[in-house]
C-alpha cells in the first residue's frame, strides 16, 4: 500500500471497541478527502446540497448511533450522540456558514469517539448526562427569550391602545 493512501485511512482503531464498519463510516463521511492540513469527508460534499443534504448526512449518522445502541453503549452516550448530529443538522442549514461548520464540526468522528470509549468503558455517562443537561437548558432559553419579548410587546400594546383610547375618548 503506499504512502499516501496510508494516511487516508483513518487514524485509530481500537480492537476492545471494534467497530471496523462504523469506524470506517465515520472517517469516510468526516475525514477521507485530505486538503492539504485540513480533511473534510463526504458530510461537507453532500451537505452543499440544499436542504436533502443535511438530511441525508444526519440519516447516515444514525446509522452510527444505531450501531452504538446494538453494542450496548449507555443512554447518556447515544443522546449525546444524537445531540451531536442534531447540532451538526441544524447549523448545517444555514448558507455558507454551516457549510462551513459542516467541515469543521465532523459530528461522525465525535460520534465514534463517543462510542469507543463508553464500550471501552472509560466514558463516565456523568459527563455526557451534563452536556445533555446543558443542551436542552440553552434550547429552553431560546424558547423562553422570545416568549418574554411577545408578552412584553403585548403588554406594551395593550397601554399604548389603551392611552390612544383614552385620548380619542376625552377628545
Amino acid at each position: 500500500m503506499s504512502q499516501t493512501s496510508k494516511s487516508r485511512e483513518p487514524k485509530y482503531y481500537d480492537h476492545a471497541a471494534d467497530d471496523p464498519q462504523a469506524e470506517h463510516l465515520a472517517w469516510l463521511m468526516d475525514s477521507s478527502i485530505s486538503l492539504g492540513r485540513f480533511s473534510i469527508g463526504l458530510d461537507a460534499i453532500i451537505g452543499l446540497v440544499p436542504g436533502l443534504g443535511d438530511l441525508l448526512t444526519s440519516l447516515i449518522g444514525y446509522w452510527i448511533v444505531w450501531r452504538a445502541m446494538q453494542a450496548g453503549v449507555h443512554r447518556a452516550a447515544v443522546m449525546r450522540m444524537v445531540l451531536n448530529l442534531a447540532i451538526d443538522a441544524m447549523v448545517g442549514i444555514v448558507p455558507v456558514f454551516g457549510d462551513m461548520f459542516d467541515m469543521a464540526y465532523k459530528a461522525n468522528m465525535k460520534n465514534m469517539k463517543i462510542y469507543r470509549e463508553a464500550l471501552s468503558g472509560t466514558r463516565a455517562p456523568l459527563k455526557d448526562w451534563g452536556f445533555n443537561v446543558l443542551v436542552i437548558l440553552v434550547l429552553l432559553l431560546m424558547l423562553a427569550v422570545p416568549l418574554v419579548g411577545l408578552f412584553f410587546l403585548v403588554r406594551w400594546l395593550d397601554h399604548f391602545f389603551s392611552l390612544a383610547m383614552a385620548v380619542v375618548i376625552s377628545v
